[in-house]
């Protein structure tokens, strides 16, 4: 169960070094124009046997939970004409979901732009290019946000919501963090594909039961390279062309459209498709399921705040609340959690998660084993 105030416990003397010239101006700025400043009380020391130690030690800077929260809070959103910006390609009713729950928590208005994690990241390098900063956070997929972080969009962020991550989703910089978890799985339609016919090797998709019967995704080359790690190169490579030419590859662009269409059977079985989309479909009663072939990749997509966002405490304070308050709901839309408290419902199988980073190389071979699909 993820506890609350533990997750967003925040260092304040850390976070006001940090901001030294944003302590007070932004706060009253995003609580909008002729907004009343709010004093906090003066800091008193418990009651009842705390040692002089402790005392010192709390104000100098081990402030307690109640106070770091209730002091970012009162930052970011004093009145209710809060607000912040957020770029995203999280699914709409995703995002809808936790811009109503937010609201509803913190009263920050969350404003939206959606749109794929190539276009987010297309528009953000050209607003840096032109000197506007005008997205507070932006939540897109793990490569883009690497890009992001590279060309000194994103800023270096320490949270105590880190903590609870599991490992490997953290990078070492901390310039983006772990929203969810994507998992790639092998999913089917279940009225055209049995249960018995299923694949327990890469090698059985060789069989020419599945010509016209395999679809992919366009851009799942995160995906591809990391099996290829698991297979071998040279024998990886050469599984995937002779597949592609033999059983050929039907290829779609998004992976929700790859997803629909293994709900409408058009593609009976999906070599790579995100794990929640097959479960939220299987809720709705669809004729889906999904198993895994190792190995079990996994992306993250996550979280990172702008070099110079507008509104610097609500976008601290939505970031704490994306790794925090946000994951159960989450976990609640079919989502797969970063959280080592909250496990993923993935059958016991191990993940292993595709390198942000993905080398050129291996991206071109994808590109050109679509190329040359079979059809």
């Amino acid at each position: 169960m993820v506890e609350r105030l533990s997750a967003l416990e925040l260092d304040l003397a850390e976070f006001a070094q940090g901001h030294p010239a944003r302590s007070r101006a932004p706060a009253a700025r995003d609580a909008g124009e002729g907004a009343r400043r709010q004093r906090l009380p003066p800091l008193r020391p418990r009651q009842g046997g705390a040692t002089g130690r402790r005392r010192r030690r709390g104000a100098s800077g081990g402030l307690s939970r109640r106070l770091g929260f209730a002091l970012l809070l009162a930052a970011a959103a004093p009145l209710a004409s809060a607000q912040l910006t957020l770029y995203t390609s999280n699914a709409a009713p995703t995002i809808q979901a936790l811009s109503a729950d937010f609201e509803k928590r913190h009263g920050v208005r969350v404003n939206v732009w959606r749109a794929s994690s190539i276009k987010v990241l297309q528009r953000l390098l050209a607003e840096k290019k032109a000197g506007r900063w005008e997205f507070d956070l932006v939540s897109i997929s793990a490569p883009e946000l690497e890009a992001l972080y590279r060309e000194g969009v994103l800023q270096e962020v320490n949270s105590t919501g880190h903590r609870a991550l599991l490992e490997g989703t953290l990078p070492a910089h901390r310039g983006w963090a772990p929203q969810f978890i994507n998992v790639f799985v092998q999913a089917y339609n279940t009225k055209a594909v049995r249960p018995d016919e299923l694949p327990r090797r890469w090698v059985d998709l060789l069989d020419e039961r599945w010509k016209g019967r395999l679809g992919v995704e366009a851009n799942a080359s995160e995906w591809y390279c990391t099996v290829l790690k698991t297979l071998g190169e040279r024998d990886g490579a050469e599984l995937f062309r002779e597949m592609a030419a033999r059983n050929g590859l039907s290829v779609r662009h998004g992976n929700s459209v790859l997803a629909n269409m293994v709900v409408s059977g058009e593609v009976p079985l999906a070599l790579a498709v995100y794990s929640h989309m097959i479960e939220e479909a299987k809720a709705q009663g669809a004729p889906v399921d999904w198993f895994a072939l190792e190995p079990l990749v996994a992306r993250v997509n996550g979280v990172g705040v702008s070099r110079q966002p507008p509104h610097p405490h609500a976008a601290r304070l939505f970031y704490e609340y994306l790794l925090t308050e946000a994951q159960p709901l989450m976990v609640k839309l079919h989502y797969v959690s970063p959280r080592r408290d909250l496990p993923p419902a993935l059958r016991g199988a191990k993940l292993v998660f595709a390198d942000p980073q993905v080398d050129a190389r291996c991206e071109n071979a994808y590109a050109a084993l679509l190329k040359a699909k079979g059809e």
